[in-house]
């Protein structure tokens, strides 16, 4: 699935061609992906001038006066910019037709990723919950050692848990725990104030890393111009089982948890 910086680059990508331009159509190609498509797509978006490209965690947000287009790039999709007469593809299923003669196409053969609608002044059900923005100066060690009091679960889990904090997903809290030396199946409440500061500090430079990288290429993901990203080369632990440690030597191993492979060196991390 892609992660907060392959959406963070997705959104860097089309912000510069989306932002000031009106969407003219919509054209759906489905009535559902994920969930329904909402009926306020067709009859609210059209004519609409897109003011900002946002993301919140791995949801993109058109924002315009008549409300929000809520976008998900779900676990293989990929939004494109281009020639809005174009033929559609097999799994190309919504455009946004703008009035530069261009559209905002998604793919997505799973079709897990959404399109959904967020009306103005108010807050979508699936936004409500999340927890600060791992970049943002609400996100910190001493807000992960508050949030971690009393719990039991891995902190692998703990991180991975949206309340905690948003998009840090598989990839990148793997790469952080190891970066910061913390064990992924450590209690979230036995590791330290000092150590969740450093922790924090980790996940920040390798999302910002990673999103100056382009993002994680994965086996679904290019960045909308077509080119993948280049951080996967510099992964320290993930996806690395019985290599060896590219600090230490000792053998990366893996494991599940918390339903998700979680890969870790015995040597470096405690």
């Amino acid at each position: 699935m892609p992660e907060l910086p392959e959406v963070e680059t997705t959104k860097r990508g089309i912000a510069p061609y989306v932002e000031g331009r009106v969407v003219e159509r919509v054209i759906l190609r489905r009535k559902n992906l994920r969930w329904p498509i909402p009926r306020a797509i067709r009859t609210a978006l059209p004519g609409q001038r897109v003011e900002t490209v946002a993301r919140r965690a791995k949801y993109l947000l058109l924002h315009t006066q008549a409300g929000s287009a809520l976008l998900h790039l779900g676990m293989s999709g990929s939004l494109r910019l281009l020639d809005a007469g174009l033929p559609a593809r097999a799994h190309d299923h919504y455009d946004l037709v703008l009035d530069s003669g261009k559209a905002l196409r998604f793919n997505d053969p799973r079709r897990f990723g959404c399109l959904l609608w967020q009306k103005p002044g108010e807050t979508h059900p699936l936004l409500r919950d999340l927890g600060p923005e791992p970049l943002s100066a609400q996100f910190d060690g001493d807000w992960l050692w508050a949030r971690s009091r009393g719990r039991s679960a891995a902190v692998k889990s703990f991180l991975m848990d949206q309340g905690t904090v948003v998009g840090v997903g598989n990839i990148y809290a793997s790469e952080a725990l190891f970066a910061a030396g913390i064990h992924p199946k450590r209690a979230a409440g036995s590791v330290s104030r000092a150590r969740y500061a450093r922790l924090a500090g980790e996940i920040r430079r390798v999302l910002r890393y990673a999103i100056s990288r382009g993002g994680t290429t994965l086996r679904d993901f290019l960045a909308p111009d077509g080119a993948p990203g280049y951080f996967e080369q510099e992964l320290f632990v993930y996806g690395r089982a019985g290599e060896p440690c590219k600090v230490c030597g000792t053998k990366i191993r893996s494991e599940v948890v918390g339903q998700r492979m979680t890969y870790w060196c015995p040597g470096c991390q405690r």
